[in-house]
């Protein structure tokens, strides 16, 4: 039988008549480089995209995200903008209209709220107000959520906020290759995306495979992933604070607890199914973000499972988010304000009830 399977194979395949079997080469990259070089492979596929933002041409960006972009593609496509949210915002929703593809930088997506109004009521609402005639395929890209010692005015998460508006697809990645693929499927949407990143992230490191640095690698945007299995407990989370959800879980499975991990990825469209068929499974659901508790993306999914599986639920849903109140700048508030991996472990023995 094996002998008739490899006569048909292609001599190229055949060495001492054995056959060759690929491996997959991995690389160590940083959140950072695996954004960059999404930028920079978009750019030389499809010359309608385009950067805009403030310092991400001459400076190299803020945080280094767009470093040698200027230098490879110019002026024309890395375009440096004045201290002017609602004016970039504004020229980069019109650009889009007219058939490019912009991606526009925020330093932080706290001066976002600088051009909300051209974010939500122009760019967001422009599809269905034109009964489907007109589209707006931009990417507003740039860190969310806390860094450290900032203050209240830089600290801000704003997933909840954008993943309620109609019209706009909002994504928050965590590893290297969620960056890298999701950024891509952003940039060939024909529908604004909200891009969250993290600055705590940007120096993080992980290994890419073979597949993943391939230039036609894309995550599919509205699918979340389980990076952990598990049977006791689900936690489910989203861009940074994934790191502390699998620490998390680490701790946990040493006393017993075996914890499911999903990373969420997408807050709109939110993957309330991925999280269904792990709650059957656990019967018991954590959710954790950085952003405040009332009305967040945890009440959300709270939300659908009691709508989705409310027969599954073994014990009620546990809530861990920033503390309820702006971001203190004292280093010791603000560690007491974020989100630590203890209050996770504390959460998953909570709802399987072995808190001792």
């Amino acid at each position: 039988m094996l002998s008739s399977i490899l006569k048909k194979v292609k001599p190229s395949l055949l060495v001492n008549s054995r056959i060759i079997t690929r491996t997959y080469a991995t690389k160590e990259v940083t959140v950072r480089d695996a954004i960059n070089s999404a930028l920079d492979e978009e750019l030389a596929r499809d010359e309608k995209v385009f950067i805009m933002g403030e310092e991400v041409a001459q400076y190299n960006g803020a945080y280094k995200i767009t470093k040698g972009l200027f230098d490879k593609y110019g002026g024309d496509r890395i375009i440096d903008t004045p201290i002017t949210e609602a004016g970039f915002a504004g020229i980069g929703v019109g650009a889009a209209m007219a058939g490019t593809r912009p991606i526009i930088e925020f330093m932080t997506f706290n001066f976002a709220m600088q051009a909300i109004d051209h974010i939500i009521n122009s760019s967001a609402k422009t599809h269905y107000m034109s009964g489907g005639k007109v589209f707006n395929p931009i990417v507003w890209r740039g860190p969310n959520g806390p860094p450290t010692a900032v203050g209240a005015q830089h600290s801000q998460c704003f997933a909840a906020w954008y993943g309620s508006v109609p019209g706009l697809k909002v994504v928050a990645p965590w590893s290297a290759a969620d960056h890298r693929g999701l950024l891509k499927s952003a940039i060939r949407d024909d529908n604004p995306v909200v891009y969250l990143e993290s600055e705590l992230l940007y120096n993080y490191k992980f290994n890419l495979t073979d597949q993943e640095q391939d230039k036609e690698y894309l995550v599919p945007i509205g699918k979340a992933k389980v990076e952990r299995e598990g049977k006791d407990v689900t936690i489910v989370g989203f861009s940074r604070i994934v790191s502390n959800c699998i620490e998390a879980a680490e701790i946990l499975a040493k006393e017993g607890i075996s914890a499911e991990v999903i990373n969420l990825r997408t807050i709109r469209p939110l993957d309330a199914e991925t999280i269904v068929n792990s709650l059957k499974k656990t019967n018991k659901l954590v959710t954790v973000e950085e952003g405040w508790s009332q009305s967040g993306v945890g009440a959300e999914i709270s939300a659908l499972m009691m709508e989705h599986a409310f027969d599954y639920l073994d014990a009620p849903i546990e809530r861990i988010c920033g503390a309820d109140v702006p971001m203190p700048y004292a280093s010791n508030l603000e560690s007491a304000a974020m989100i630590q991996t203890q209050n996770i472990v504390n959460a998953a023995k909570r709802v399987t009830q072995r808190n001792k």
